[in-house]
């Protein structure tokens, strides 16, 4: 590819991150713009012209826009990486299956559980810790034997779960009892172009 994309980001956003993440993995020529949610910026006219809803992350390539950061990920794997979606029916299928787990379990557990530690969040912290637990244990019993999620390569199911899994001690979660959950994280923290996202001092990880 000649032009790089660009990715709409914000840095402590696990969203936008795995978009990063996975661009700079797959070697995906891009350009990242951090917009300032603090100050609003997602909420002005010339981002919303790009995402009516506000919302971060969001990636230009060319005249194409595509928000949601797992829609943005099988956009970029079938179009620029297509190593990282399985064109067998049934593996593909068992992508999509974690892609749904990220988007919800994941999203109501670990992501949210650090939405009330990092950003104050008016939501349940004891429900997004049990429901973290779940989500964990789902991971952790899946991982058993196996180095990725799905045919033992990576893909983007791993990277679409990666960046909640894996600060979750930030919302108070620790990973301590999940063995296969914690390698499954550094395979993939082993992968060339690996880019972490910044780490704040909340939940278990407070001074």
């Amino acid at each position: 590819m000649t032009n790089s994309i660009k990715i709409h980001s914000f840095p402590l956003s696990g969203h936008a991150h795995r978009v990063e993440l996975f661009a700079s993995i797959a070697g995906i020529k891009h350009e990242v713009n951090n917009i300032n949610l603090p100050e609003g910026e997602h909420k002005q006219a010339p981002f919303l012209a790009l995402n009516p809803l506000g919302q971060v992350p969001t990636i230009e390539d060319g005249d194409i826009v595509i928000s949601d950061s797992n829609a943005i990920l099988v956009y970029l794997a079938r179009k620029y990486a297509p190593d990282y979606l399985p064109q067998d029916p049934q593996l593909e299928a068992e992508v999509q299956k974690f892609l749904t787990l990220a988007a919800g379990e994941l999203a109501y557990g670990p992501a949210a559980a650090r939405l009330v530690t990092v950003f104050n969040a008016p939501i349940d912290h004891d429900f997004t810790k049990a429901t973290a637990a779940k989500v964990l244990t789902k991971l952790e019993n899946h991982m058993m034997g196996r180095e990725f999620l799905v045919g033992n390569v990576p893909t983007i199911a791993d990277i679409s779960i990666y960046s909640y899994t894996a600060h979750a001690p930030e919302g108070g979660v620790s990973l301590a009892p999940y063995p296969n959950v914690r390698r499954l994280l550094a395979n993939i923290e082993a992968l060339s172009g690996f880019k972490a996202m910044p780490t704040t001092k909340a939940g278990l990880l407070a001074e």
